[in-house]
């Protein structure tokens, strides 16, 4: 790998970066400086000139699982990383890679446009490819780690680009080893598994009477989970939001009892290990908070678990209302939440 000059690094930095269009949130926020890494030969000297001039550095993907600070005194990296393509196919199997800027969403659509099933029940998720596996995210019955196969990533620890398999990234739910060393790896490309023997994942509500349907395919299941989420989940274009703000919480049957005998209903889904979890958006919207608001930020009147920007907030306002949420849920359920998205 070639490395650019650290004299280019600083030649490419733009000062005083708006950051307001970079984060779904729209929060107000500003950079000392900016850089977009368009490709993965920038981020070593990159490293060591932060280093060398004693600058924070932190890695921006679309911003979609994020609460900036409204001042970051240091160099946002914004990743623009290209490119997709099916790299093998065989009897089991078609390996398709994309690259971490890539829009999740577009990737999503491109293997259904190629005919290829598996990534369905993850479309119109917010966010880039790169962020995908840190959060291994999931929707409608499917995790990223169901057919996550491997990626490359830059660590900054051994200064190597390495490729990591799924054995090695410790995925849990909303989770993986990337989250837990915040700081250590930049994903460069990720690599997914799709299966060539597809078979529709509907055991999710609003997704189990397509098993009746005709002629079914991954377009027909991608199209119910675009109109299911946009049914139910604000449009972050037009009403800034990060998405599902809070995990759902998985707890000893101990603690989850209290709540279904008040609710018998209420929703609670059993674990292999013996405990349950439980709906976060349920929680908050039966602690009456759907629909709160203080100041300029707020709980979506659409979904509960989602708190939105309704103009001018800021990272402080949206902690404020997240550790209200989360000390209102505590005080009428003694469940304890836990944000998704990172504070920066």
């Amino acid at each position: 790998m070639s490395m650019r000059p650290m004299t280019d690094i600083a030649t490419a930095l733009i000062p005083d970066f708006d950051l307001t269009a970079h984060n779904t949130l729209a929060l107000r926020a500003r950079s000392r400086f900016a850089v977009m890494i368009d490709q993965p030969a920038l981020l070593p000297a990159l490293f060591d000139y932060a280093a060398t001039q004693n600058l924070p550095l932190r890695i921006l993907g679309g911003g979609s699982n994020v609460v900036l600070s409204s001042r970051f005194d240091g160099i946002t990296a914004l990743l623009a990383l290209r490119g997709r393509s099916i790299v093998e196919q065989t009897s089991q199997a078609t390996l398709i890679e994309a690259a971490a800027g890539e829009v999740w969403h577009d990737l999503v659509r491109w293997t259904v446009n190629q005919g290829v099933g598996g990534l369905e029940n993850l479309a119109f998720i917010p966010g880039t490819v790169g962020a995908a596996p840190v959060q291994n995210i999931g929707a409608y019955g499917a995790e990223l780690a169901d057919i996550f196969h491997s990626l490359t990533a830059y660590d900054r620890a051994s200064g190597a680009t390495l490729t990591i398999d799924k054995k090695d990234c410790a995925f849990g739910y909303r989770d993986s080893t990337f989250k837990q060393q915040p700081n250590r790896y930049v994903v460069l490309s990720v690599r997914l598994a799709l299966p060539q023997s597809w078979t529709p994942n509907l055991r999710f509500a609003g997704l189990t009477d397509l098993a009746d349907a005709t002629e079914l395919d991954p377009q027909k299941v991608m199209e119910r989970v675009i109109a299911l989420r946009t049914s139910k989940l604000p449009d972050w274009r037009t009403t800034p939001n990060a998405g599902s703000f809070f995990q759902n919480p998985i707890v000893t049957t101990e603690n989850a009892a209290p709540v279904l005998e008040e609710f018998p209903s209420a929703p609670c889904y059993p674990q292999a290990d013996g405990r349950a979890k439980l709906s976060a958006g349920w929680l908050i919207e039966n602690s009456g908070l759907k629909g709160y608001r203080m100041g300029p930020a707020g709980i979506s009147e659409r979904h509960a678990l989602v708190l939105v920007n309704h103009g001018g907030a800021q990272q402080s306002d949206i902690a404020a209302l997240a550790n209200h949420v989360k000390a209102t849920v505590l005080a009428r359920f003694g469940i304890e939440l836990h944000e998704e998205p990172i504070f920066l």
